[in-house]
């Protein structure tokens, strides 16, 4: 999160007037466990109170499977909870979760069937997967990494997955989501995804871009992150 929207707002300003400023308040998490996601998630409350001492116009949750490891459906809650939370302070903000965004931009473009790539652990994966059907949209298959230490995910390299996403059975498959995962770097191999397999590409990260550019009511365009913010949804 803090580096590739940082990166994706910094390439639109280089086509697009609007300029933006980035703050972050942190929850923590070393390992990436269902018991460490969850107390993860009860900090969420606080970081939302801290940011919106400062005014906000948008806020992102940054944690995909923080929310999906929560239940189906949790990111309506979470989202509903910390707008509250930003409300009550008299800072009335638009919150963002990864785990909403990426439906969200699935759905934008009307994909109906998917292949993902998560690093998480299988039983992690399989989670996510579950939380994606849950809202109407199916998993054809899937690559877990099954890494837990949490900084390891974030050393990535971030053209990784346009070697990976070769593993994937992406026969019938609507698009193909690069990283399931805002902390794994993906955005350099976004583009060369979609040139080789001719599929829509996304990732938790990009879709998290194009929520709050939604949120912001502008123009959901980026140069070189795919076919989700290329202007056309």
């Amino acid at each position: 999160m803090e580096t590739e929207i940082p990166a994706m707002l910094r390439a639109r300003e280089q086509l697009l007037p609007e300029r933006f400023t980035f703050h972050s308040s942190r929850m923590r998490m070393k390992s990436v466990t269902k018991e460490e996601l969850m107390a993860m998630d009860r900090d969420s409350d606080r970081c939302a109170l801290e940011l919106s001492d400062a005014r906000m116009d948008a806020m992102g949750y940054a944690c995909l499977v923080a929310i999906m490891s929560m239940g189906k459906g949790y990111h309506r809650e979470s989202q509903r909870r910390l707008h509250e939370v930003t409300v009550a302070n008299g800072a009335p903000t638009p919150v963002i979760t990864s785990a909403g965004a990426l439906v969200e931009g699935l759905q934008a473009i009307g994909a109906r069937r998917v292949a993902i790539i998560a690093p998480y652990m299988k039983p992690l994966t399989q989670l996510v997967i579950a939380y994606i059907e849950n809202e109407g949209i199916e998993v054809i298959d899937s690559v877990s990494l099954e890494i837990h230490d949490n900084l390891a995910v974030g050393a990535r390299d971030p053209k990784a997955p346009a070697e990976l996403w070769k593993q994937l059975n992406v026969k019938g498959a609507d698009a193909i989501v690069a990283s399931a995962c805002v902390q794994m770097p993906s955005l350099a191999a976004v583009p060369m995804i979609e040139a080789a397999s001719g599929l829509p590409v996304v990732s938790s990260a990009v879709c998290t871009t194009y929520a709050i550019l939604k949120s912001l009511w502008l123009e959901r365009r980026v140069p070189n992150a795919g076919a989700l913010l290329s202007g056309r949804y």
